[in-house]
């Protein structure tokens, strides 16, 4: 084959090629994706406002304040909030961060895809010359078979190295298993505590550790509350209390499905 041949082949091949992707604009979305070797905007964070989540008030001033120190430059901390399904972990991340972006603070979400672990030092390097602040959302920590894997990475990232994670950058971590923070000993089978170990040491390089515990049944009632009662609207308790033993637990994420239900049913928004 001779040379003329094999440029038109060499031309033809960059004409099938995709255009490389164009680097990230940082300063440009509320939040991104980060898929691993690109980062996708979300031109509109989803968020609820912080007034509309109820019963874990405490919860929310503490993740508010910080993320509002991470915007204004001053110290932050890296953030676990673990403990039961549907108490609001990451619709309270979420909303933090709206909060603060709201009051005008220059301060973006960024959420790890599953699997992007290992390329967490390359995503905080293109971060580090940044001119603004960036939480890095890590949702639902796994801790499965390959659960453990990613606590060991995780951790090993915390701890940093010879190159410093910058101090505008922040992790949000979540976390189903109260295992990740319970210290008391146990006789379990051996392979168990280690698997405890490491959850306890990655939970000790959080800054700010928050718990969220299963509503009981006057907490749930409140929280409904705080749904229906600025729209005028009663709800019948038992029919609350039944919606949420049907679904098999009591939680916010339960109450705010109810109250849906009730609102649609008056013909209002909630």
């Amino acid at each position: 084959m001779n040379g003329e041949a094999l440029e038109r082949i060499a031309a033809a091949l960059e004409r099938l090629a995709p255009p490389p992707a164009a680097p990230t604009d940082w300063l440009a979305a509320p939040a991104y994706v980060w898929e691993g070797e690109r980062a996708r905007p979300v031109p509109v964070l989803d968020a609820l406002p912080l007034r509309a989540l109820h019963g874990i008030d405490a919860q929310a001033r503490a993740v508010r304040d910080n993320c509002g120190r991470l915007a204004q430059g001053t110290a932050a901390h890296d953030m676990l909030l673990w403990g039961a399904r549907g108490m609001g972990k990451s619709a309270l991340v979420r909303a933090a961060v709206a909060d603060v972006q709201a009051a005008g603070g220059a301060l973006a979400l960024v959420q790890l895809a599953p699997g992007t672990l290992p390329t967490f030092p390359a995503l905080v390097a293109a971060l580090a010359e940044q001119s603004r602040a960036f939480l890095l959302f890590i949702d639902d920590l796994g801790f499965g078979a390959d659960g453990r894997a990613e606590m060991l990475a995780l951790r090993s990232l915390l701890d940093g190295g010879v190159s410093p994670r910058p101090a505008h950058i922040r992790l949000a971590v979540t976390a189903n298993r109260r295992a990740i923070v319970t210290r008391e000993d146990t006789s379990a089978a051996l392979h168990e505590r280690d698997e405890r170990d490491d959850a306890l040491a990655l939970a000790d390089r959080f800054g700010l550790t928050l718990g969220f515990h299963p509503a009981d049944q006057d907490i749930y009632l409140a929280i409904l509350d705080g749904y229906l009662a600025p729209l005028g609207i009663a709800f019948d308790a038992e029919e609350a209390l039944a919606f949420a033993i049907q679904r098999g637990n009591r939680s916010g994420r339960t109450a705010l499905q109810f109250a849906t239900e009730i609102a649609g049913r008056a013909g209002l928004a909630l």
